[in-house]
């Protein structure tokens, strides 16, 4: 098989996985791991794949990657509708208490699905906390929910509100469930995201909340951004689309994770 060939064949198993191996990629084309590594290096020199541990990703999972809202907005958009569905079954209409949604695209998800959120008779409204200004914006109409606003810095990246002001408001609640997002989950590495003072609101989440929830698709399965706001130990429930891979669904077991899957 030609190099042209094997370039192709990498460049396909990535558009379908997302991650591939040397190794597998040794095996599937019968050819030796130094000539996978090789291939993987030019195709980095081509800025078409960022080599990692054991193999490589697409080049636009760096570790500083980071895209706006409204790009993430359209993509995966039923995966998070599903997710958004499935962390929607935590707030039932009998829920009494308060809840904390994080900044994000599948967070965003379950906002959509709770500005119609209706308590039984005789409960009270929901009191939801978020940084995020679109969600705020999102929730504020409903009569039935009680909006509160983390302040800050507002990142124009992703709408959501950073820094010392929201770090301290957090610092002041408790809220039952904490609804987060996340631009990777690694069995190694835990949950990262690639801003730094978005991952220190990440981790004050985390730690104030009496239930931690975490939201993410399945394309950001054992992927890892620069900045870990938690240990996968750290939080308690999974939502995802798809079950996670052998490492990573070990890893989860292991920290005692409940994992669910929309």
């Amino acid at each position: 098989m030609y190099a042209m060939e094997r370039h192709e064949h990498i460049m396909d198993a990535l558009a379908r996985t997302g991650r591939v191996s040397v190794a597998d990629l040794a095996a599937e084309l019968d050819v030796t791991p130094e000539t996978i590594r090789r291939d993987l290096d030019a195709l980095e020199r081509a800025g078409h794949v960022r080599r990692v541990h054991g193999g490589a990703v697409g080049a636009g999972r760096a570790s500083l990657a980071e895209t706006t809202v409204l790009e993430r907005t359209e993509r995966h958009t039923d995966a998070k509708r599903a997710i958004a569905q499935a962390a929607l079954a935590l707030v039932p209409p009998t829920f009494t208490g308060a809840i904390l949604l994080d900044a994000g695209t599948t967070t965003g998800a379950l906002a959509e699905a709770l500005a119609g959120w209706q308590p039984e008779p005789g409960i009270a409204p929901l009191t939801v906390y978020t940084n995020s200004v679109p969600i705020a914006a999102l929730l504020h109409g409903n009569a039935n929910l009680i909006v509160r606003i983390i302040g800050g810095t507002v990142r124009g990246v992703t709408s959501a509100a950073v820094g010392p002001t929201a770090i301290a408001q957090l610092a002041d609640i408790r809220p039952d469930i904490a609804f987060l997002g996340t631009n990777g989950v690694s069995a190694e590495f835990g949950l990262s995201t690639p801003d730094e003072l978005e991952a220190e609101v990440k981790r004050a989440m985390v730690e104030r909340s009496r239930l931690a929830v975490v939201l993410v698709d399945a394309s950001k399965h054992d992927d890892e951004a620069l900045h870990r706001f938690a240990g996968l130990d750290e939080v308690d429930v999974l939502i995802t689309d798809a079950p996670p891979g052998p490492a990573l669904a070990n890893a989860l077991d292991d920290a005692e994770v409940e994992v669910r899957v929309a």
